[in-house]
C-alpha cells in the first residue's frame, strides 16, 4: 500500500471559544458564571469587533484558562450589524466556536422581569412584551446559526449550571474534527475505515486514452477530460454540498475524525481527480478543520 504524503495541516492551536448569546432573561448570565467555575476566562457583553482581539491577547491570569466564553448579545447595538464579518475572520484564521443559544418561552421571560425588576434593554418607550417579541424576531437569524439551542423555561438555577458546565467540561477537550479523503481502487478492496464511500467509475475514464493513461488524477489535463462533461460536474456539485452540508452535523455529535472514500476502478485517475477537487472544495468550506489527503492506490500498475 503507498500513500500520498500531500497532507495539509494548520499549525496554531486555537483555544476553546464559546459565545454565549440569545434572549434577555434566558439565563446567559448564569450560563457565563458556570463556564467560569469550569476554568473559562469569560467576558461580559463582549463588542463583537473585539473578539479577534481579544483572542490574539492571551488574558493575564494565575492559571492557563480552559479557553474563552464570551456572552454577546443585544445589548450592543452593533452586534446583529457585524456578527456575521467577525465570525467569517475567526473561521478564515481557523479559530473554531461553539455558539451557544440561550431562550425561554414568553411567559417565564415576563416572570423573571418581574421578579428582578430589570429593564429590558429593548424597553424605551415599549412595553415588555412588546420588547421580548422584538428581540425575539431580531435574533432569529442567529438563532438559526447556533450550534446548540438551550431552552431554559423548565430549568432552575442549579439545574441551568449543572448543564453548563457539561458543555464546559466537555469543551476543554474540543478539537475541529479531522476530515481524511481517501481515493481507492474498487480491485484491491474498500477501505475498511471508510465512514463515507461513493463509487465514481460512472465518470469518464482516461484508462482508454493513450495520452491521458500514464497520468494520475492530480494533473490538470487528466481532471479536465474526467469533468469535461455537464453530469461529471454537475455530480461534483452536487457531492460537494452534500459534504459540505453534512460535515458540521458529524461534528456536533462529537464526531473527532471522518474519513471519506472516493473510490473507481484502479485508484489512480478518477477517484484522485475527484478527491483533489473535493479537497480545494472542502479546505474552502471549512478552514478550521486539518482536511488530509491520502491515495491508496496510485502507485498500484497501470
Amino acid at each position: 500500500m503507498t500513500f500520498d504524503t500531500d497532507t495539509r495541516i494548520p499549525s496554531d492551536e486555537k483555544p476553546a471559544l464559546f459565545i454565549i448569546t440569545g434572549l434577555s432573561g434566558s439565563g446567559k448570565s448564569t450560563a457565563m458564571t458556570a463556564f467560569e467555575d469550569a476554568g473559562y476566562y469569560c467576558v461580559d457583553n463582549m463588542p463583537v469587533k473585539l473578539l479577534p482581539v481579544l483572542l490574539e491577547t492571551p488574558p493575564v491570569t494565575d492559571e492557563t484558562p480552559a479557553g474563552v466564553t464570551c456572552v454577546m448579545d443585544i445589548r450592543e447595538k452593533g452586534f446583529l450589524s457585524h456578527y456575521k464579518d467577525v465570525f467569517q475572520v475567526l473561521r478564515s484564521t481557523g479559530q473554531s466556536f461553539q455558539l451557544l443559544f440561550f431562550e425561554a418561552e414568553e411567559p417565564v421571560l415576563i416572570q423573571r422581569y418581574s421578579q428582578t425588576r430589570r429593564q429590558h434593554p429593548l424597553a424605551m418607550g415599549k412595553s415588555l412584551v412588546e420588547s421580548i417579541r422584538i428581540e425575539r424576531q431580531q435574533l432569529e437569524p442567529l438563532r438559526k446559526e447556533a450550534d446548540q439551542l438551550i431552552d431554559t423555561t423548565r430549568m432552575n438555577v442549579h439545574e441551568l449550571k449543572a448543564m453548563v458546565r457539561g458543555i464546559a467540561d466537555r469543551g476543554k477537550s474540543y478539537k475541529a474534527m479531522r476530515i481524511l479523503l481517501m481515493s481507492f481502487g474498487f480491485k484491491y478492496g474498500i477501505p475498511l475505515n471508510s465512514d463515507l464511500v461513493m463509487d465514481v467509475r460512472f465518470l469518464p475514464n482516461p484508462f482508454f486514452v493513450p495520452e491521458l493513461k500514464a497520468l494520475d488524477g492530480r494533473d490538470r489535463t487528466l481532471r479536465s477530460y474526467v469533468f469535461q462533461e455537464a453530469e461529471s460536474t454537475e455530480f461534483l456539485e452536487r457531492y460537494g454540498a452534500f459534504l459540505v452540508g453534512l460535515i458540521p452535523l458529524y461534528e456536533r455529535e462529537g464526531k473527532s475524525y471522518l474519513t471519506i472514500s472516493i473510490g473507481c476502478t484502479g485508484g489512480r485517475h478518477r477517484s484522485v481527480a475527484v478527491c483533489e477537487e473535493l479537497y480545494e472544495r472542502l479546505r474552502s468550506a471549512f478552514p478550521g478543520m486539518t482536511i488530509d489527503i491520502i491515495h491508496r492506490d496510485i502507485e498500484q500498475e497501470v
